[in-house]
């Protein structure tokens, strides 16, 4: 982090005004949004593998010249473990498809419409990114070769089907896995630029709704059916069979600018890159969750599974001791615990058991007690403050509560006609609401508020705090607590108090009278 800090204060003349550390996935890479003193912002990356990093910085300026949307590079340490890139913002299409993957893959025509975008890109950075690209600097290798199978089937083997206990045959699986590598492999000298984890948490959207394209430091030169695998048959997106032949329709249009293309071919052989890649993830998962404890990857497992078991239904399999491992892997106890999806309710396993837990929770009533129980009524008290001067002080004795940083959002206090402007002006409020950035970043907290405030009412607590803070406390701020508390106030009737700090506002919303 200091040799990062430092290549921020070299490039840019000064430190930075904040720092925040990105939540991880499955990278080993560490990412931070710097802010300068005008918000804006850059992504600095610290990574562990040197060679990665230079995968990584040699696709971006190459890509970059070719004019693909992926983020610029703009300063790179001595070491070659750090560097800082273009900020894309903070929507990705994975959070942006949020509502039709919570109604089991039921999404709307919008939704769709970034699904047929991005999809449409994607040959672009295949064929026009593979144009005089030296595969030769790709990491960890320059080609998916059959060597590069093995590794990804053994993946599988080792880090998930093995966990489960399975008997199965090691030298009759190898030979299937032998033959698969043959046919995965096909003809190199169609193969183009493999992106190799194409998949929605990679994909940001600016505000236009348009795709820009993150983490392509694994490609290499392979097929490109691989891509549109991991793309429509990812995990947990619960893509209907009829969008995936939409989708996959849009791209083979798309892939016509660049190349001649055997829809029946490619037809074909996307059933053998789905099994292919459907492992693939296993084994990714296996490592991932049930040996680093990565509680996403721990998730996807049961919606991989799905994936797996709708392959095996749908057709043979050309390699008859797989089919019957496989078959016999996605019955085992472990993999029977889904749970349908009810209307408007996630899918799978985990989904499920929460369903369960749900119930469990509202029969029996609060999970412990206290001396505070059953005191009521509850009074909630929210608060916007800027940074500059501190987080409010709790005066219940409770030692305070939610604490919400707004300054990731769009500020409309760097244009001069909202600078006058609180967040609860109605100009400030369209900005932010047609902006649309701060609406999803408090239907977050407001899923986390409402959970909490039912909580309290049941065990009758007397006092729940909630503090929005942006660097002026005037505008995002002011409408994040504003939003909350009349929110709170429509849903639940109680009592909410409202402090605009630093706007000296205070406002009561009285208890609705039952």
């Amino acid at each position: 982090m200091e040799e990062l800090l430092r290549l921020y204060e070299d490039w840019r003349g000064c430190a930075p005004q904040s720092v925040e550390q990105l939540p991880g996935a499955g990278s080993n890479r560490t990412y931070y949004r710097f802010w300068d003193a005008e918000e804006d912002s850059l992504i600095g990356v610290v990574g562990t593998s040197r060679e990665e990093n230079e995968a990584f910085i040699y696709l971006a300026g190459h890509f970059g010249q070719k004019r693909l949307p992926i983020p610029r590079v703009v300063a790179v340490s001595t070491s070659r473990l750090c560097y800082l890139q273009a900020d894309l913002g903070h929507r990705s299409l994975f959070d942006a498809l949020s509502d039709g993957r919570e109604k089991g893959g039921r999404y709307a025509p919008e939704e769709k419409e970034l699904l047929r975008r991005t999809i449409a890109e994607l040959p672009r950075i295949q064929f026009v990114g593979a144009e005089g690209l030296d595969f030769g600097r790709c990491y960890p290798m320059a080609s998916m070769d059959r060597t590069a199978v093995f590794f990804d089937l053994n993946y599988f083997k080792y880090c998930f089907l093995k966990t489960t206990g399975l008997d199965f045959n090691e030298v009759r699986l190898e030979e299937a896995f032998s033959e698969m590598a043959k046919d995965l492999v096909g003809d190199p000298d169609k193969h183009a630029f493999q992106y190799r984890d194409f998949q929605a948490r990679n994909v940001m959207l600016d505000r236009g709704g348009q795709p820009h394209f993150i983490d392509f430091q694994g490609g290499r030169r392979g097929p490109v059916e691989y891509d549109v695998a991991s793309f429509l048959w990812q995990a947990s997106a619960h893509y209907a069979p009829e969008l995936r032949h939409e989708l996959m329709a849009a791209y083979l249009d798309a892939a016509r600018l660049y190349t001649d293309v055997d829809e029946g071919r490619f037809r074909e052989r996307m059933r053998l890159f789905v099994l292919f890649r459907t492992l693939q993830v296993l084994g990714a998962y296996g490592f991932r969750g049930y040996f680093e404890r990565k509680k996403h990857f721990l998730d996807s497992i049961a919606p991989a599974i799905r994936n797996l078991r709708e392959w095996l239904s749908e057709g043979e399999c050309p390699y008859p001791y797989l089919y019957d491992v496989l078959s016999r892997m996605v019955e085992l106890p472990a993999f029977q615990t889904e749970v349908p999806a009810q209307p408007d309710e996630p899918c799978g396993k985990d989904a499920g058991m929460e369903r369960v837990a749900d119930r469990l929770r509202a029969d029996i009533g609060p999970a412990s007690v206290s001396r505070y129980d059953g005191r009521g009524p509850l009074v909630v008290r929210v608060f916007s403050f800027s940074y500059k001067k501190g987080i409010p002080e709790d005066t219940s004795g409770n030692g305070g509560g939610y604490v919400f940083d707004c300054r990731s959002t769009h500020n409309p206090g760097r244009y001069e006609p909202y600078k006058s402007l609180t967040g609860l002006d109605e100009p400030v409020i369209r900005f932010l609401e047609e902006d649309g950035e701060i609406l999803m970043f408090l239907d977050s907290v407001c899923k986390l508020a409402d959970a909490h405030v039912a909580r309290y009412l049941r065990r009758g607590f007397t006092d729940l705090m909630f503090a929005f803070g942006c660097t002026g406390g005037r505008h995002r701020s002011v409408y994040s607590a504003q939003h909350l508390a009349e929110h709170l106030h429509e849903k639940f009737g109680i009592e909410v108090r409202i402090c605009h700090r630093e706007q000296n506002i205070t406002q009561v919303l009285p208890a609705v009278k039952g």
